[in-house]
């Protein structure tokens, strides 16, 4: 509560911002608050000092030389902290009655030290392209970050392969990935060299960064599609060209001639085929029906027709005269 500044220090301060731009204070708006920054100039200045304008007009000269910087991503921290430290080592500088022109120009050229130490880890963006997030760089100006403007989409590579062969597809890239959460999915379509994502079906089974086709056959010409996500985010879509070569197998060959055929067949009217019913002389007409077995058969057929005859009129007889 002891450092709160009266409205007639706090609008002088807010003029000098307006007046020096956002863009002038670079790294320092970034990394330190307003409140921070006018309590240092108010501990050497004093709280209604006229000075109170000056010093901050100072503060934003001293590191107007760190309005391009520009760091690796993951080593804002590190400059945040720097500045942090900064700030206490200029407030125990105040609270000893220093010049704040002095201080000011003194803690920005360490803060370049520093700063020249991170940029030395640059890493560059490589190809092919794809969302490489080790090389996320953050500006001052602007206090933002960015990463190399490169299209997500690589290039096709074309694979020829004969039928029957095996096909592999290496869902690699150049840059460095991150460590953790990254997932492999695959796409194709069918019969086309594309990189239209409208053409492309999943394929659920298919997992990983290798993928594996074995035997190749005609219905796998197309284009494969691997994506690679990190935490649901797309990072690289790679495509492949899948071109098979080579005439089918022979057996094959005469299982479609044959399927062809079967296709061309037309069906006929069935004919009705009648049963043969042949007489007696057609049957002892024909040379092989007076056999010895087939002869006693007949005799026997004969002997016993006529004792039937014989028993019938016998019958019939004694039937007559017992009427009488």
């Amino acid at each position: 509560m002891a450092w709160l500044a009266p409205w007639s220090a706090i609008l002088p301060s807010l003029a000098a911002l307006v007046v020096s731009g956002a863009s002038a204070w670079a790294c320092l708006l970034c990394f330190t608050s307003y409140e921070e920054r006018l309590q240092i100039c108010q501990i050497f200045a004093g709280l209604d000092s006229p000075d109170l304008g000056k010093c901050e007009e100072a503060f934003a000269d001293a590191f107007k030389g760190l309005l391009d910087t520009e760091i690796n991503y993951e080593e804002r921290g590190q400059l945040h902290d720097a500045f942090t430290q900064m700030t206490h080592s200029l407030q125990e500088m105040a609270a000893a009655q220093g010049s704040f022109r002095v201080a000011f120009l003194h803690a920005a050229e360490k803060m370049q030290k520093i700063i020249l130490q991170l940029k030395e880890g640059k890493i560059d963006c490589l190809l092919p392209p794809g969302l490489q997030e080790v090389t996320r760089r953050f500006r001052c100006r602007g206090c933002y970050s960015k990463v190399c403007d490169l299209p997500l989409d690589c290039p096709v590579q074309d694979l020829t392969v004969t039928r029957g062969r095996q096909a592999m597809f290496s869902c690699t890239v150049n840059f460095q990935l991150p460590k953790e959460e990254i997932t492999y999915s695959w796409k194709f379509a069918g019969g086309l060299r594309t990189q239209d994502p409208t053409y492309f079906r999943d394929i659920p089974r298919a997992q990983g960064y290798l993928a594996r086709i074995r035997p190749v056959q005609p219905t796998h010409r197309g284009t494969f599609s691997c994506v690679i996500t990190h935490d649901q985010r797309p990072l690289a879509r790679l495509y492949f060209f899948l071109n098979v070569t080579g005439p089918p197998p022979r057996a094959e060959t005469e299982l479609q001639v044959s399927f062809r055929e079967v296709l061309r067949w037309v069906p006929q009217e069935a004919e009705m085929v009648e049963p043969w019913r042949p007489s007696l002389g057609e049957l002892l007409a024909r040379p092989e029906a007076l056999t010895p077995g087939n002869q006693c058969l007949l005799v026997a057929l004969v002997a016993l027709a006529s004792a039937s005859v014989t028993v019938l009129v016998w019958m019939f007889f004694r039937w007559y005269c017992s009427g009488n």
